[in-house]
């Protein structure tokens, strides 16, 4: 039996895993207050806290740490790689702590299991589809000025995740399939899976894209370059208006989407103009995926928390239906995809990658 724990480091909380081959035996999220986490300066300085609370974790729940031979973590922000497993590497650890494509909190990820490998005999630690995952074509590349150049910064994981699940389900391989694949969350990625590649999406981060919840997405150029120098406001806060405050935050002043739902639904009509708003922007997004995939589309997969919505399968029927059918799996299985990337290299189904710069 291979006995796995995966780590995925979010924001305001710490979760883990630990799986038995497919089997989860824990599952736990520690939640952390702002009073928690405002005295550390960076993301990189939280690492000796969340180690400390996984560790202690682990040893009240009953697990036998040194039995945990396969440690995988949520990808962070190295510079781009191919989807894969990758084994964790000096040169990965210092590309996060360094922060060379940002900060986030995904960073701590790979640093957290190679800590916890080391600590444990003949332990390895590894890192499966980050969000710089990067498979874009070299046109989709291409921006509207040779100062800039489109990135492919997504919800790699849950999406690759999504859409193998779903062509095993449909009794076909993800790699000779076609999907657009809508990850809606605090951000929300759509993207153009064409044989298992991810060869054109949005940069779901930081001001590409549809709006979500807490994140702007694409803004007008010329009225940002206006705000930008009309001396009103600083860099940091014209950043949160692209992430943390924009989308439902600036209209609705609220990051809930399941609020917003509420809302629209007990008759609330800004919140059901947004929403549908919210709707509207995905659907244009999904519409140019189709364009990409030259309109041989196998599906259309909405997943991610806001996929709950009951209204979300009807307005794309109606939108976006024509392109495709539509298959809606609700939440994430980022802890399901993280154990099965590392059971793979556990049974020697999959060499892992190298990382490399």
């Amino acid at each position: 039996m291979h006995r796995i724990l995966a780590i995925n480091p979010g924001s305001t909380s710490t979760k883990f895993a630990v799986y038995f081959d497919s089997e989860c035996v824990l599952n736990k999220t520690i939640r952390h207050s702002f009073d928690d986490l405002f005295h550390y300066e960076t993301i990189i300085d939280q690492f000796d806290f969340r180690k400390g609370l996984i560790i202690d974790a682990l040893v009240d729940e009953g697990i036998e740490v040194d039995s945990l031979k396969f440690i995988i973590g949520r990808g962070g922000l190295t510079y781009p790689v191919e989807s894969g497993i990758y084994k964790v590497n000096n040169l990965m650890l210092k590309h996060l702590r360094e922060g060379v494509m940002g900060q986030h909190a995904s960073n701590l990820g790979p640093l957290l299991a190679d800590y916890i490998a080391l600590q444990i005999p003949d332990a390895q630690a590894f890192m499966a589809d980050p969000v710089v995952t990067d498979e874009l074509e070299n046109v989709a590349r291409v921006s509207g000025h040779a100062l800039f150049e489109r990135r492919s910064i997504f919800h790699a994981l849950n999406q690759k995740a999504k859409a193998r699940s779903h062509a095993l389900k449909s009794g076909k391989k993800y790699e000779e399939m076609n999907l657009i694949v809508v990850h809606l969350g605090g951000g929300i990625s759509v993207g153009a899976h064409k044989n298992g590649r991810v060869i054109d999406v949005n940069n779901a981060l930081n001001g590409e894209g549809p709006f979500s919840p807490e994140r702007s997405g694409s803004l007008p150029t010329g009225q940002l370059i206006e705000i930008c120098f009309s001396g009103k406001y600083t860099k940091s806060e014209v950043d949160r208006m692209v992430v943390g405050e924009g989308g439902f935050v600036s209209f609705l002043g609220t990051n809930s989407a399941q609020e917003v739902e509420n809302l629209a639904a007990s008759g609330h009509e800004k919140s059901r103009f947004y929403q549908e708003a919210l709707f509207y922007q995905v659907a244009k997004s999904i519409g140019e995926m189709a364009v990409v995939l030259e309109g041989k589309v196998d599906g259309i997969i909405f997943t991610g928390g806001m996929a709950y919505n009951k209204t979300l399968g009807f307005y794309m029927n109606q939108k976006v239906g024509f392109i495709a059918p539509i298959f809606i799996y609700p939440g994430e299985d980022e802890f399901e995809a993280l154990a099965m990337n590392a059971l793979l290299v556990a049974r020697g189904e999959v060499v892992p990658k190298e990382y490399k710069k």
